[in-house]
């Protein structure tokens, strides 16, 4: 995943909001500090962390734990930027989880079906309202198929799909 993202619905005013994502940003760097060091504690350009994670349930669970530490169980919920058309393989029409890896040895890759059927498995395992970019920009099939399945509970946004073409917009 590119990005996991705090969202507090939950919360009663815009006010209540941003105090309660200041608390979990603030207790998310505690987290990951305790688990990973000092350096992991280190802020990107956007100002996120990006600890040295090896499996999306990882970062999902310091988001959960630093929520828990918070004291919002309930009230802030959890959304993900997949960005999958950076490991998107048209030649082979998967989805290649291992993209980064040289190494790899094929069984990171997913159909668009399985790859949906893993944004369900964490759905069902962590509190997920918000999935962006959960195919490339061109797998429609996929998106039909996970908007159909999915759609409703869980919100999926087509930021590739459907903001950054001038043609589609």
């Amino acid at each position: 995943m590119q990005e996991f993202m705090v969202l507090p619905t939950k919360a009663g005013s815009f006010k209540e909001a941003m105090q309660m994502g200041a608390e979990v940003y603030h207790n998310l760097k505690k987290v990951i500090t305790t688990k990973y060091g000092q350096d992991a504690a280190n802020v990107g350009d956007e100002g996120g962390f990006a600890p040295n994670i090896q499996d999306n349930r990882e970062g999902l669970q310091l988001c959960v734990e630093a929520i828990g530490k918070a004291g919002h169980e309930g009230k802030i919920f959890l959304g993900m930027d997949v960005a999958a058309s950076e490991f998107w393989k048209e030649e082979e029409k998967v989805y290649d989880l291992d993209w980064k890896n040289p190494e790899a040895d094929g069984t990171g890759k997913l159909t668009g079906e399985q790859l949906a059927a893993k944004y369900q498995e964490y759905c069902n395992e962590f509190p997920i309202i918000s999935i962006e970019d959960p195919f490339d920009q061109d797998d429609w099939a996929s998106y039909a198929a996970m908007t159909e399945g999915q759609g409703g509970p869980i919100q999926i946004v087509g930021d590739d799909l459907l903001v950054t073409n001038p043609t589609r917009v």
